[in-house]
């Protein structure tokens, strides 16, 4: 199994890497110090089993375990025992290890992954979804105004109504945020807040809880947060 240690502290990683040398199943492809650098090789390179700790800066290692769309395997080591009780919410996650980690119980949760299957990929089935919906028509004073759907790069809900910006011009429509969302391709575009949806593809610049877009900034839920992550091509 292809494995990986995400722990930002080098003794623990020490302990983990020790002990899994002695497992003759284990491959270590990678080891992190935190949860950001993790994320940038998830991206690119699939893993069958992560140790992963759950207090880091940047993320936490639920903050992780969300970012992912298809997480693999996970053992919890960590000293903070009270954080199994979230544990138990994800299907990801097999056995959860106090540090420090003995032996007897390492050996324990390498028996519980191994008798669990190997998570199965999803399947590329519409990540290039059906594009032929290129086009949105709106409403402006009785006339239907025709609108290429990738020239928008925000909607915003203002009460009744909602604000589109594009490229060229800003419309503002009698309807609803959902509405709107049920509409546009989520291969590009995404709800980070209650009251806005952008395209990602158009962003500029990410900063705390808000994103940049052309020369708005947009606040970014922090349920919503680990979805944008994921989406990001990170380097």
């Amino acid at each position: 199994m292809n494995c990986l240690i995400i722990d930002d502290e080098a003794a623990s990683r020490n302990i983990i890497r020790h002990l899994c040398s002695q497992e003759n199943d284990l491959n270590i492809t990678g080891e992190f110090s935190n949860a950001m650098e993790a994320l940038k090789f998830l991206n690119q390179n699939d893993a069958d089993l992560i140790f992963l700790d759950i207090h880091m800066p940047s993320l936490t290692g639920f903050d992780l375990i969300d970012t992912l769309q298809n997480p693999p395997r996970v053992i919890l080591t960590t000293s903070d025992k009270s954080s199994a009780i979230v544990a138990f919410e994800y299907d990801c996650i097999i056995d959860f290890l106090a540090k420090p980690i003995e032996k007897d119980r390492f050996t324990k949760a390498l028996d519980k992954v191994r008798s669990k299957p190997k998570r199965i990929p999803k399947t590329a089935e519409s990540k290039e979804k059906d594009k032929k919906n290129k086009e949105l028509y709106i409403n402006i004073d009785r006339r239907l105004v025709k609108i290429d759907i990738r020239s928008i790069y925000l909607v915003e809900a203002k009460g009744d109504y909602v604000l589109i910006k594009t490229e060229t011009k800003n419309y503002t429509v009698h309807s609803t945020l959902k509405k709107v969302e049920e509409k546009l391709p989520d291969d590009i575009f995404l709800k980070v807040h209650r009251s806005f949806i952008i395209n990602f593809s158009k962003i500029v610049d990410i900063e705390d809880n808000s994103v940049l877009i052309k020369k708005d900034v947009v606040p970014v839920s922090r349920s919503n947060r680990p979805e944008l992550m994921r989406r990001l091509n990170l380097l």
